[in-house]
């Protein structure tokens, strides 16, 4: 993977990220004014989970990230200031976590997320 033609956004830096074992390189992919939607078993569509800026973002990040659990970046496709990946996780005990996020950039930076997660129950 690689910066995509035209666009500033680095898939690699993605990559190590989010198969990193901490949220701070992660996390440097969002802007200050970032948004995160998340849906999934607890935050419904029509009500999901909104996520303010760098800080809340960093939060729930760091929170992820502390947990005993893989991530692995499956697939990323980037197009002018659209992207969007698939993230699987696995915890130690064997419970895997599946996400989509569907992404909207500025600047090389990740202004707005949505992302839609499954986990084994």
């Amino acid at each position: 993977m690689s910066t995509a033609a035209g666009s500033a956004f680095d898939t690699e830096t993605l990559r190590r990220g989010i198969e990193g074992q901490t949220a701070s390189t992660l996390l440097s992919l969002y802007a200050d004014d970032a948004e995160i939607h998340v849906v999934d078993h607890n935050s419904q569509p029509s009500r999901p989970t909104v996520l303010h800026g760098r800080d809340e973002i960093g939060r729930m990040l760091d929170d992820v990230y502390s947990r005993d659990m893989t991530h692995k970046l499956e697939e990323c496709i980037v197009q002018g200031d659209r992207a969007a990946f698939s993230e699987s996780c696995r915890y130690t005990d064997g419970m895997r976590v599946l996400s989509e996020s569907m992404l909207t950039l500025r600047d090389g930076k990740i202004v707005e997320q949505t992302m839609i997660q499954a986990w084994d129950e």
